[in-house]
């Protein structure tokens, strides 16, 4: 069993800050990615952030400048620091991690979806 557990999630301002953590569990083999999916009403969930095991980061456009992710590879946590916080940004924040783990006896790979933090950007 894994499980990732997310925090930080809340009501602001635009304008304003909110860092979202994620903390991955669990029978953990190795973790290649961590990242961050958001999803508002009535859309598709999206990207909004990765990195990879390998270092490289990856951001949508529309938050480059704005949000930052970091990951600590010996606590297998995830964060986004969201700075300059537009209404459009409000959504469900997903943490995600591609990872290798135990399911019983049997190894696998695969995504992890964390339960989801609401995240709302006033006007």
């Amino acid at each position: 069993q894994v499980q990732l557990v997310e925090s930080g999630g809340g009501l602001v301002q635009a304008g304003g800050s909110l860092r979202l953590s994620c903390a991955a569990s669990g029978s953990i083999v190795r973790i290649n990615a961590m990242g961050w999916y958001r999803q508002a009403p009535g859309k598709q969930r999206e990207l909004v952030a990765a990195v990879t095991s390998a270092g490289p980061t990856n951001y949508r456009d529309s938050v480059k400048g704005r949000f930052t992710i970091s990951r600590d590879y010996v606590k297998n946590t995830v964060t986004l620091q969201m700075n300059s916080l537009k209404p459009e940004d409000t959504a469900v924040y997903y943490c995600n991690s591609n990872m290798e783990y135990f399911s019983g006896i049997s190894r696998r790979w695969g995504d992890v979806w964390g339960q989801g933090t609401q995240v709302a950007v006033s006007s």
